[in-house]
C-alpha cells in the first residue's frame, strides 16, 4: 500500500467549531500531521454541541467534535498570554500550514497576523476562514451560517415564494467554506514549490455562497431583469412530477419523471386510474405550475399503502426515477454504502468504539485511513511540548499551573 498523499505535511489548526477543524480534518485524513490547538480547560467550541450519549453533555463525548477531529494530535495553549504566543510562534517555525477561523481583529490579538507569521516562517501557508473575509466593510462582523447564506444570496432562492426565505441546513456554509479552504491550501502549497514562499489564503463563507448563487442567479437578473424566485419544489417551468415529495407507508418518496414515458409507465403501474383520462391531468406543465398539490392528493392513497423498499424495488425494475428519502437509520444500514466501505470504526477513551463517516472520495492508489480518534483535551501536550519543543516535564507542569497550557 502506498503512503498517504499528504504524508510529511505539517499543519497547525487554531480554530473552533466547524470550518477550520473540517478544513484541517480533510488534510489529516490524507496523511498530514495536524496539531490542533485548544483553549485550556474549555477546548473547542464544538465540544459543547451534541449529540451526546444519553443526552448528557460532556467535553469528551460530543458527536460533532468527535467527527470533526479524527486523525489529529491535540494540545492546549492560551495564546492570550505572552508565553503562549511565544510557544505558538515556536510551533510555526517547522509548520507548512496554519488553518484558523478567528475574526481578523481577534487573529491579530492572538498573533495570527499573516505579515508577522511570514517573518517567522516565509514558507508558511496561512489559511483563514471567516464569515466575510479579511477585507471589506464586513470583515470584523461576527456571523453564523444563516447570515452568510443570506448575504451570499442563497437564502433568497430557498423555500416557497409565499413564505420567508430559508437558510441551507446543517451548517452547510461552514462545511463548504472548509472544503474551499482545503482546496485553496493545496493550490498555495503547489505554488510554493515554484516560489519557495507561502501566502495567505483568504476564504469568506459569504463569498463561497455568492459564488454558487451568482453563477445562476446573476444570469437570470442580467437577462431577465428580475431576481430568482423561491419555488420550493413547485413550478419553475418543469413538468409534473419534477420535485415532488409524497408520504408512503414508512417515510417519503421523491418523485421526478422528466421523460413522458417514465410518467406513463408509472400510471400503468397504478392501473391507469380514471382521473388520468381527464384532460386537466394530461397537461404536465399546468400540473406542476398550477395545481401540483391536487395531483399529489390523487397519488397519495397508492403510495401510503407501500413501504419505501417496496416502492424502490418496483420503480427500479420499471426504470422510473422515483427514490426514497433516507433517514439516518436508512443511511447507516444502506447496502450500497456498506459495499463502498463508507463507514469506519475507531476505539476511543470515554466513548468506546464508534462508527464514523468515511471520506467523500476514493482514489485508486492513495489510501484513506481513520488511524486515530479525536484527541482528548490536551492529550498530546507532553508529546509536543516535551518531545518536540524541548520542554522538561517540570516546565510542563509550570506551564499548566500558570494557565499557559
Amino acid at each position: 500500500m502506498s503512503a498517504q498523499a499528504l504524508s510529511g505535511l505539517k499543519v497547525v489548526e487554531y480554530g473552533n467549531f466547524i470550518s477550520a477543524p473540517y478544513c484541517a480534518k480533510l488534510m489529516a485524513d490524507m496523511g498530514a500531521e495536524v496539531i490542533k490547538i485548544e483553549e485550556p480547560g474549555k477546548g473547542d467550541e464544538s465540544r459543547d454541541y451534541g449529540p451526546f450519549p444519553d443526552d448528557t453533555p460532556h467535553l469528551e463525548r460530543s458527536g460533532l467534535y468527535l467527527y470533526l477531529n479524527t486523525n489529529k494530535l491535540g494540545i492546549t495553549l492560551n495564546t492570550r498570554t505572552r508565553t503562549g504566543q511565544e510557544i505558538f510562534r515556536e510551533l510555526l517555525k517547522n509548520a507548512d500550514v496554519v488553518v484558523e477561523n478567528n475574526l481578523p481583529a481577534l487573529a491579530d490579538e492572538f498573533g495570527l497576523d499573516y505579515h508577522k507569521l511570514k517573518e517567522i516562517n516565509p514558507r508558511l501557508v496561512v489559511t483563514s476562514i471567516t464569515p466575510f473575509g479579511q477585507t471589506g466593510p464586513y470583515r470584523d462582523y461576527k456571523a453564523y451560517p444563516i447570515n452568510c447564506c443570506a448575504v451570499g444570496g442563497v437564502s433568497q432562492s430557498v423555500g416557497h415564494y409565499w413564505r420567508e426565505p430559508l437558510t441551507m441546513p446543517i451548517s452547510q456554509g461552514d462545511y463548504q467554506a472548509a472544503m474551499c479552504g482545503a482546496l485553496a491550501t493545496m493550490v498555495a502549497l503547489l505554488a510554493r514549490d515554484g516560489t519557495h514562499r507561502g501566502q495567505h489564503v483568504d476564504i469568506a463563507e459569504a463569498d463561497v455562497w455568492a459564488t454558487y448563487h451568482v453563477g445562476f442567479g446573476i444570469t437570470i437578473h442580467a437577462f431577465g431583469a428580475r431576481d430568482s424566485l423561491r419555488k420550493g419544489y413547485i413550478g419553475g417551468g418543469w413538468t409534473y412530477p419534477a420535485r415532488r415529495v409524497i408520504p408512503c407507508k414508512d417515510g417519503y418518496m421523491a418523485l421526478c419523471a422528466p421523460q413522458l414515458k417514465q410518467w406513463l409507465k408509472f400510471l400503468e403501474l397504478m392501473g391507469t386510474p380514471e382521473w388520468t383520462k381527464n384532460p386537466k391531468y394530461r397537461d404536465r406543465h399546468a400540473m406542476e405550475d398550477d395545481y401540483p398539490e391536487e395531483v399529489d392528493a390523487l397519488l397519495a392513497p397508492w403510495f401510503i399503502e407501500r413501504t419505501k423498499k417496496e416502492l424502490f424495488e418496483l420503480f427500479e425494475r420499471n426504470a422510473i426515477p422515483f427514490a426514497p428519502l433516507y433517514n439516518m437509520k436508512d443511511e447507516m444500514n444502506d447496502a450500497h454504502l456498506a459495499e463502498r466501505k463508507f463507514f469506519a470504526t475507531v476505539e476511543r477513551a470515554e466513548t468506546g468504539t464508534l462508527k464514523y463517516v468515511g471520506a467523500p472520495y476514493k482514489f485508486s492508489g492513495t489510501p484513506w485511513a481513520l488511524s486515530r480518534p479525536a484527541p482528548l483535551l490536551g492529550e498530546h501536550n507532553e508529546e509536543i511540548y516535551c518531545g518536540r519543543l524541548g520542554y522538561s516535564k517540570q516546565e510542563l507542569v509550570m506551564l499548566h499551573r500558570s494557565g499557559v497550557i
